[in-house]
């Protein structure tokens, strides 16, 4: 009796203790929002009596803490209890480094100088492309050419010519990041290849910058805010990096870009419109107030809120989702406390990205004898006596093929491939005297194919066990249209 009296009586303690916790973890919150409008009201207090911090105006202090232009300009937004005066002044002092200013940039740049961020820094090293212009918003078919930098510099300025934009027309290295990122407080990751996500995400961590990370390709997109808050590497309370998400790169043969894999305009316009938005939730999100009772950085004194991933799929319903991630992962290379990577190995170059990913050299798996020129091709009579086998997908196939040609599509194994080949007819079973070719778009998928081919043929599965003449067409359609035929279609 007296057992059960003692265990009702634990059960209650932990009762009324669970009780407590929840109702201080409340009573924290309810300070947290106290101390936030106290800090946010002397604020506005010391700007309406001209005491605001110079560094939070930019100007001459007048009356009002804000030019009569900007009223105008961000007053739809500063209406708003999300933003006030106080989020707006916030945007205003902010310096955001957007890197890359293509499909996501270029949304993301414009909603960031719309609302008002001080200070823009653009980062890219390519040129305008026609191909470029369907999703590409901050350029246009008259700066064709030029550089996505001053093609997007102009854009901007001619949108809001408020802000100050600072231009870097290069493409980032190891050894310029740390100098660019630490001008920033806020780093958009806007790029569209792994190398460049692991130095994005490397420096943000050694600099400590958040970072808003985004991709696209085909129909979906995912986006994913980093190193928030950005604590120094080893602290366990830091939002993961990329290298905690994602800590081996993908199969290099994998990794397709907008221009091989496509791209849906507007699902790429989503994306970089999302970035614009997490990186102004981060800007104006209002800090607690110092010891000394001054503002400090909204990043320093958040709780480690627990990262998640957005992914969104334009032909599915829903379509977005998100995915819950952990936390800084315990043996990672760039944020744990058993990190290897560190300041030196950027500025000095011992980094090596490009062959962390697996791209140290382009694809050449076969012997210059199993390829032939797009030209020398081009002479072979068209007599029946070879064939030729695009391994383009449906969709470019449709789009525009050489006559005479057949369509097996790569599928990414070659004993599938061969069985299609087979079904179509590409690999007949009376191939003696005859020559098989193989084109894709770029020159790299074909390659894959005829060794797909080689092997069999190798091993004595080939049709009647008859060896086979294959040849891979050297660059593709690239390199068809530059040698061949100059009206062949650019996409």
């Amino acid at each position: 009796m007296a057992f059960t009296s003692i265990t009702d009586q634990i059960t209650l303690l932990h009762s009324q203790i669970a009780a407590t916790e929840s109702q201080l973890l409340n009573l924290r919150a309810q300070l947290s929002a106290a101390e936030s409008r106290v800090e946010t009201a002397r604020h506005l207090e010391q700007a309406y009596q001209g005491g605001f911090p110079a560094e939070w105006i930019g100007e001459t202090l007048s009356r009002w803490p804000l030019s009569g232009e900007e009223y105008k300009r961000y007053g739809r937004q500063m209406i708003m209890k999300e933003v006030g005066l106080h989020g707006q002044l916030r945007l205003k002092q902010a310096k955001v480094l957007v890197v890359g200013c293509g499909g996501l940039g270029c949304p993301a740049a414009a909603y960031l100088a719309g609302a008002g961020v001080g200070t823009i820094g653009l980062v890219d090293g390519d040129t305008v492309e026609a191909s470029n212009l369907h999703r590409q918003i901050a350029h246009s078919t008259s700066r064709v050419g030029l550089s996505k930098v001053e093609s997007a510099y102009e854009y901007l300025r001619e949108l809001n010519p408020l802000p100050n934009y600072e231009r870097h027309p290069f493409h980032l290295s190891p050894t310029t990041a740390p100098d660019v990122f630490s001008a920033y407080d806020l780093v958009l990751d806007c790029t569209d290849h792994p190398t460049s996500r692991y130095l994005i995400s490397d420096t943000c961590v050694l600099a400590g910058k958040p970072l808003v990370s985004a991709s696209a390709l085909k129909t979906e997109g995912q986006l994913i805010v980093l190193n928030n808050p950005p604590k120094p590497p080893g602290d366990p309370t830091g939002g993961p990096c990329y290298r905690c998400v994602f800590p081996k790169p993908p199969p290099a043969d994998s990794v397709l870009s907008c221009g091989e894999g496509g791209i849906l305009g507007p699902v790429v316009g989503v994306m970089g419109v999302l970035q614009a938005l997490e990186a102004i939730k981060l800007l104006t999100s209002p800090s607690k107030p110092s010891v000394n009772g001054n503002g400090i950085s909204p990043f320093e004194q958040q709780e480690s809120p627990r990262a998640s991933m957005l992914l969104f799929s334009a032909f599915s319903s829903p379509q977005f989702r998100t995915i819950r991630m952990r936390a800084r992962h315990a043996s990672c290379a760039a944020c744990s406390s058993m990190a290897t990577i560190t300041s030196q190995h950027l500025t000095d170059g011992a980094l090596d990205y490009a062959a962390f990913c697996g791209l140290t050299h382009p694809i050449n798996l076969l012997s210059p004898q199993a390829r032939i020129t797009a030209a020398d091709f081009a002479r072979l009579p068209r007599d029946g006596s070879n064939i030729l086998i695009d391994v383009r997908d449906e969709t470019q196939y449709a789009m525009c093929a050489l006559r005479g040609s057949i369509n097996v599509p790569w599928s990414g194994s070659g004993q599938k491939w061969i069985e299609t080949a087979l079904q179509k007819g590409a690999l007949p079973m009376d191939v003696a005297g005859r020559e098989l070719f193989v084109v894709c778009r770029y020159g790299n998928d074909s390659q894959l194919a005829v060794k797909a081919i080689q092997d069999v043929m190798e091993g004595g599965a080939g049709p009647s066990g008859t060896s086979v003449n294959v040849r891979d067409i050297r660059g593709g359609f690239r390199a068809w249209r530059a040698e061949v035929d100059g009206e062949w279609p650019e996409y």
